[in-house]
């Protein structure tokens, strides 16, 4: 589904991805691990439009789309929610839900928008509610039904569970979990390497802009490298 094949990537004048490349395949949960500054945010926003490779190509579904500008990667079927949630703090939560839906030109948008309710009871109990003034867990669910509003075929999620209580965490990932059983592909970057290798089914670790490792989820997880750098065993 997504091919991302030796990106080079630069902010500035300093490099920030040396040729990564990785693929997605339809149906799975992939998961970058890293420490802060390896790259993983970079290539997230590589692959949404955000920032464009110098070097190197990104292909969804056969089409390449590392030329395309954001909106049109949203519409070709790939949404983002970022690190740090970035909502509209402003907006109500059904008028966040709503922005997340603005690419779309058929008449999904109910339907859409009960899928969410129905992942996070939460928002629909909010959803006049100012955007802003809810919990840090809300926040993320709402992050996550914004990108899931674009009716993705891929979402990326970066950090999930920044700042979240242990119950919340949990939550988040037996959500994404369910997001991904429904038929959408994900591609997570997750600080919290055990719960992410627990339900992903491949991973990949960056190191300094670079692939060092990659393999089957439970072949990560076991891994004594990734078990002493990201796993604290």
């Amino acid at each position: 589904m997504l091919e991302v094949e030796g990106i080079h990537v630069y902010y500035g004048a300093i490099p920030a991805l040396h040729g990564i490349s990785l693929r997605v395949g339809r149906g799975e949960i992939v998961t970058l691990l890293g420490n802060n500054g390896a790259g993983k945010t970079t290539t997230l926003k590589s692959i949404s439009g955000l920032l464009r490779p110098h070097e190197g190509q990104i292909r969804f579904e056969g089409m390449r789309i590392d030329r395309l500008p954001p909106h049109r990667i949203v519409a070709a079927g790939v949404a983002h929610a970022p690190e740090g949630r970035r909502i509209f703090n402003r907006l109500t939560v059904l008028e966040n839900l709503e922005m997340g839906a603005y690419a779309r030109t058929d008449d999904s948008f109910a339907e859409n928008l009960e899928r969410v309710f129905t992942l996070f009871p939460r928002l629909k109990e909010r959803r006049r509610q100012v955007a802003g003034t809810l919990s840090g867990g809300e926040q993320q669910m709402l992050a996550i039904g914004r990108a899931l509003m674009a009716h993705p075929r891929l979402l990326l999620l970066d950090e999930p569970s920044m700042g979240l209580a242990p119950l919340l965490v949990d939550q988040i990932f037996d959500t994404i979990r369910d997001i991904n059983s429904q038929g959408t592909t994900v591609l997570l970057v997750e600080q919290n390497a055990y719960m992410a290798l627990s339900i992903a089914h491949r991973g990949y670790v960056l190191e300094t802009g670079r692939i060092v490792l990659e393999g089957k989820a439970q072949d990560l997880i076991v891994n004594e490298e990734v078990r002493k750098a990201y796993l604290g065993m």
